[in-house]
């Protein structure tokens, strides 16, 4: 393993990048922890202490790394990128003109991600309104079980709440472009990378609470638990469907081309981490559109339903939402049709189906027949956290299988790429 660090340092374009990466999560990680003005820091504490208890908060925060118990100016994090990339793809679907752009390659791209980046700013301004009331009211659909009467802006005002709406928003927009940062001139998926640092960051802490509340015997057995959870994590990453391709043989002018057979891997989890980021998405953003909004309504049935995680409703919706995006990104990520014609047009076929239609279907079938279990095997790997907190009656939630899913997820693929970089100067890499 030194050795393989030492060679990962010998490259000086991949030095580079890896330095590049770990130099914009430290800015991250400080920004996280700088306070908004106006601000009451006795209040504060009063967050810190119920935040990993029930409340929206105590799961955003583990995204935010701690930036929301904070109340720093990365109070946002991450999360308003998350939830327009969701929308953006969900219109995808339904909207010509972006299925248009989809199609056009790297130009369209373009457009998208710049779509994106307005709607990510529209989101970051509803959401920083929405919480700076909730933080003057101690609303407890968002927070958790706040004492009463906590005010965490006093001497409330329009202007010191548009001072602190346009910080967080700014904040967003300098989260957006260190993740995009990271993607042009680091290593692995920016995003990811920064969920994956905010995510590590509260693992040491989260351990400390399930030892100090579940004592030593239940905190061993839930480290058990985590260390089988990860085995299996990095099993089922690695499962492929590997589906046969056999190129018929050409002759050009006096040579002879083709005839070679390779394979299309069709992975058990096509979709990654992604599923159970736009699901936990999903659900905390009803909370914070009745605190913008102060529907009632809307409050109580997020109060009831979308509050405790132990709830039946909310890991039975947990799990319908990870299936639903899991077929859904997948149908993004991998199109057969496209797939068939590509290999029609290259003269390949898989063995004992025709080209055309029928690889289609083919391609479409075994890619459905796979997506479920791995659908499935995301839906359990984020709930079994939950179902063993709520039989042992452990209230603090520091961390459970998404924070698992995207920390192992986001390290396999990141290793990869750094693996990919090694290979390609004959330098052994970490997965070799």
């Amino acid at each position: 393993m030194i050795g393989r660090l030492r060679n990962m340092f010998r490259v000086p374009d991949l030095r580079n990048k890896v330095l590049f990466t770990l130099l914009v999560i430290a800015a991250y990680r400080i920004g996280s922890h700088i306070p908004v003005p106006f601000v009451d820091f006795s209040a504060i504490q009063s967050l810190q202490a119920s935040a990993a208890d029930n409340g929206v908060v105590g799961f955003l925060n583990l995204f935010s790394g701690g930036a929301i118990t904070s109340v720093s100016v990365f109070f946002l994090g991450v999360m308003p990128y998350i939830t327009a990339s969701i929308i953006m793809q969900l219109l995808g679907v339904v909207i010509p003109k972006l299925e248009e752009w989809q199609n056009e390659g790297q130009s369209g791209q373009k457009k998208i991600t710049q779509w994106t980046r307005y709607v990510t700013m529209g989101l970051a301004i509803i959401q920083s309104t929405g919480f700076v009331f909730a933080l003057k009211q101690g609303n407890t659909a968002l927070f958790g079980n706040l004492p009463e009467g906590v005010n965490f802006i006093p001497d409330f005002t329009a202007w010191r709440a548009a001072m602190i709406v346009l910080v967080w928003t700014a904040g967003t927009a300098l989260v957006m472009w260190l993740a995009e940062s990271i993607t042009q001139r680091g290593i692995g998926n920016g995003m990811s990378i920064l969920i994956f640092a905010s995510v590590v960051s509260q693992l040491p802490s989260g351990f400390g609470l399930i030892f100090s509340e579940g004592g030593w015997y239940k905190g061993v057995v839930i480290f058990i638990i985590l260390i089988g959870m990860v085995a299996a994590i990095v099993y089922v990453e690695s499962g492929q469907r590997r589906i046969p391709v056999q190129f018929a043989k050409r002759v050009v002018g006096r040579r002879m081309f083709g005839g070679q057979s390779t394979y299309i891997p069709l992975k058990v989890n096509q979709s990654g981490v992604i599923p159970v980021i736009f699901a936990s998405s999903i659900l905390s953003f009803p909370a914070l559109i009745a605190t913008a909004t102060n529907w009632q309504a809307l409050q109580t049935f997020t109060s009831k339903y979308l509050v405790s995680q132990s709830s039946i409703f909310y890991m039975g919706f947990y799990t319908l939402l990870i299936v639903f995006f899991a077929y859904f990104y997948t149908a993004i990520a991998f199109n057969p049709a496209q797939q068939a014609d590509i290999i029609r047009k290259q003269g390949g076929f898989i063995p004992g189906i025709r080209p055309g239609p029928p690889t289609e279907r083919y391609l479409a079938k075994v890619l459905n027949r796979i997506t479920l279990p791995g659908s499935l095997f995301l839906a359990a790997i984020a709930l079994t956290p939950l179902i063993v907190f709520a039989a042992w009656s452990i209230t603090q939630f520091p961390f459970g299988g998404t924070s698992l899913l995207i920390t192992v997820g986001v390290a396999l693929e990141t290793m990869k790429q750094i693996d990919s970089q090694l290979m390609m100067r004959n330098y052994e890499g970490f997965l070799a």
